[in-house]
């Protein structure tokens, strides 16, 4: 197999999957308490289940390829806010 697979997207998957990934990610870490260092790991494993489980369930390579992509731009959406805020009030 030396072809990559084809991956067929919507972006409007990518424009509600972010914004319920980074919810997700903010109730836990105020409401269940999970600490700082495994929230990534949160995000991603939610959007691997959003992404394999409702935008991509016909293919799973494409689930997984995905939902990493999906967790990562709610993690630097996330950080990128936290940063700019911390910035904001020290100034």
């Amino acid at each position: 197999m030396t072809e990559f697979p084809i991956i067929h997207t919507n972006i409007w998957d990518a424009l509600w999957a972010i914004p319920v990934i980074m919810i997700l990610v903010i109730v836990l870490k105020y409401f269940v308490h999970v600490p700082a260092k495994y929230v990534p790991g949160c995000a991603t494993l939610i959007g691997l289940f959003i992404s394999i489980f409702i935008s991509h369930r016909e293919n799973l390579s494409a689930g997984i390829f995905m939902g990493f992509f999906y967790s990562a731009a709610a993690i630097g959406t996330l950080a990128s806010l936290k940063t700019t805020l911390k910035s904001y009030r020290t100034s």
